[in-house]
């Protein structure tokens, strides 16, 4: 197919998403016979590939969350246009260790050296990986494509002025204006506002003197203006605490060692160290990524939460909702995935017939004629038969470990979160003979099943409300999307040195005018505070989240602009009581996803891709994933670049 008229589109955010879009109007373009010419305006204030959250030159203690094998930005689907140049990440790691590019740094180089394909990159790194893979596609542009580069920020996008103007006039920072067919929103993270509770503590600090670091990108904060030796608190045990943990430590001149016993490392400080005092909601870190070969755990499959099981909701004309259509089945397989492993690797905790247990608890598990209250009792009689006590399965124990405990002091506290974290860190090297870790491998199973699930057949927006979000999002991150076991027994190290402590759960924060200072404390922590816990105080707070991914709250100009036009909208959802309630993302209409203006209307030739799809899709934050060499593939892993290539062949009429 062909076509005869010129065609300019603009992508706006340069990063993984933007350079995925790219990548397949070239390979789609070159795919046809064109008779025209097809221009890609690319904006961001960023350098284009790495964007905004990779950018090369930052520090190498910032680590991907996924090992080498993971990701990519380039798809390896043959039912898609076959890509001009790039590759998957990894293979990219493997030509480099071969034959260096001239470019790359002498940093790159060692770290290339010491990297394998099960390692964790850092994000640096990836952004070298995704730079040069744009530098490969600028090489292969096809006839008649030309790209122009904006590094500049994009303030607004309106319809095109002008009767009979078709597309958008879209408006930089630098006072350019550019007449595009087509606009492609991959803003991925942006900044935003910050919450009353935020609202105030920035306050309190401007007034009393006090240090207020808000969510941010890691690599975006000055952390040298955190004051050495004093405390500081830190608000958050997510992926980002531990950014903050190694710029505050390892990027001050420390070192880890292994512990002269051999089990796990000692901390050795510089001297430059603040006393950071950690704090969050559950009390504790994310739990560590199981040291496995891939990405998904080769011992466990799904026999329960299956797209084929799925897929018979929409057959019968069903809207599934999650708490009582989804995650009963996936709790099935969490439970087998556990007991399974249990009597594979600990028979003696199961009694003298394993395989009689696991018999009798596959049968209890089965679907059939059993209400999600039913298979769980039958399973729970099976399991007490045969399981010893301190072997059985305690599921929302495992994402709040310390829950239900009370605490003498903050040593006794410290002591708990130090056994914790070691403890994790023993059964992420287990691996695949963990019954732990293989119970969470389930819930990454079922997480990626469900992905396409939500994409594709949706469930209730109550469900969505009140399950998805309201309750399994944060307990599967804190399960499933931890750091590298690595950085478990480093802050186990760190606590051990002295130079991290913790507050505790459930923590209270607040200001204390007289002491000029922001204070913390646990309920669940004895000690003179009113509350009943021992409170801490520091001159210094810092956040360890990113922006909160909601469009409604974003400070970008852009987006703003659009909201204020009526072109785009946030999707509203129902909630059980049968109230609204704005979601995080916007609300558009699939395939490819367009958004949905103030009228109700398609907003027609605008795109969306990326985290502001976090109202149709569920995890939408993950890179697309790489075909791994081992396991199931799942449709989730690559859906960003499908999303892309759809975008592609729209705008150029395919």
């Amino acid at each position: 197919m062909g076509k005869s008229q010129s065609i300019r589109t603009a992508l706006i955010g340069a990063g993984p998403r933007g350079t995925s879009v790219l990548e397949r109007l070239l390979a789609n373009w070159a795919a046809t016979t064109p008779e025209s010419g097809l221009h890609i305006d690319v904006i961001d204030p960023y350098p284009a590939g790495p964007g905004h959250v990779w950018q090369p030159g930052q520090s190498r203690l910032y680590l991907m969350n996924t090992q080498s094998f993971y990701p990519t930005v380039v798809p390896e689907d043959p039912e898609l246009a076959a890509p001009l140049a790039g590759c998957t990440f990894d293979q990219w790691r493997e030509l480099q260790r071969k034959d260096p590019h001239p470019a790359l740094s002498a940093d790159e180089r060692t770290e290339l050296f010491g990297l394998g394909s099960a390692d964790f990159p850092s994000r640096a790194l990836y952004g070298r990986y995704l730079r040069s893979t744009l530098e490969a596609l600028l090489e292969e542009l096809p006839a008649g494509v030309t790209v122009d580069f904006h590094q500049t920020t994009a303030t607004s996008v309106r319809p095109a002025a002008g009767p009979g103007n078709a597309g958008f006039d879209v408006a930089l920072a630098d006072g350019t204006e550019l007449t595009v067919g087509s606009v492609v929103l991959a803003l991925g993270h942006l900044e935003s506002r910050l919450n009353p509770e935020q609202r105030e503590l920035q306050a309190a600090a401007d007034e009393l003197g006090l240090k207020y670091l808000p969510p941010a990108a890691p690599a975006d904060v000055d952390w040298s203006g955190v004051p050495a030796v004093q405390p500081v608190l830190v608000r958050g045990m997510g992926l980002n605490f531990f950014d903050v943990m190694g710029q505050l430590t390892e990027g001050r001149g420390g070192k880890f060692l292994p512990a002269p016993d051999g089990v796990g490392l000692t901390y050795l400080p510089s001297g430059r160290e603040p006393s950071i005092i950690a704090a969050s909601r559950r009390g504790t870190p994310y739990r560590a990524k199981a040291t496995l070969a891939g990405y998904y755990p080769a011992a466990v499959s799904l026999r329960y939460c299956t797209e084929e099981a799925f897929s018979k909701f929409a057959a019968a004309g069903i809207l599934p909702a999650f708490d009582h259509d989804l995650w009963p089945l996936l709790h099935r397989d969490v439970v087998w995935a556990y007991y399974y492993t249990l009597a594979r690797s600990q028979p003696d905790a199961v009694g003298a017939d394993p395989a009689g247990f696991l018999a009798e608890l596959e049968e209890a598990l089965q679907p059939h004629a059993h209400s999600t209250v039913k298979w769980e009792e039958a399973a729970g009689a099976v399991i007490d038969a045969h399981v010893r006590p301190a072997y059985r399965l305690d599921l929302l124990g495992l994402a709040a470990p310390l829950a239900g405990r009370r605490f003498a002091s903050r040593a006794d506290l410290n002591a708990a979160v130090v056994d914790y974290l070691l403890d994790d860190a023993r059964r992420s090297a287990l691996g695949e003979d963990d019954p732990v870790k293989m119970a969470i491998g389930a819930l990454h199973h079922g997480r990626a099943v469900l992905k396409t699930a939500v994409a594709d057949g949706g469930i209730t927006e109550q469900s969505w409300v009140a399950g998805l979000r309201g309750w399994f999002e944060s307990f599967v991150e804190g399960l499933a999307s931890g750091p590298p076991a690595l950085r478990a027994e480093q802050l186990a190290a760190l606590a051990r040195a002295g130079v991290v402590s913790f507050v505790g759960p459930d923590p209270k924060f607040g200001v204390d005018r007289k002491a000029r200072a922001f204070t913390a404390a646990s309920p669940w922590v004895a000690g003179r505070d009113s509350d009943g816990g021992e409170a801490v105080q520091a001159t210094v707070l810092i956040e360890a989240l990113a922006p909160a991914n909601r469009v409604a709250i974003n400070a970008s100009p852009l987006l703003e602009q659009l909201l204020a036009d009526g072109l785009v909208r946030p999707r509203l959802m129902m909630s059980v009581e049968g109230t609204p309630v704005q979601s995080s993302g916007l609300e558009v209409l699939p395939h490819p996803y367009r958004p949905v203006g103030a009228n109700g209307s398609v907003t027609e030739g605008i795109y969306v891709l990326g985290l502001q799809l976090s109202a149709a899709q569920w995890g939408t934050a993950i890179a697309a994933e790489a075909r791994q060499q081992r396991g199931p593939v799942y449709r989730s892993g690559q859906r960003t670049l499908r999303d892309a290539d759809e975008i592609a062949r729209d705008i150029l009429g395919r």
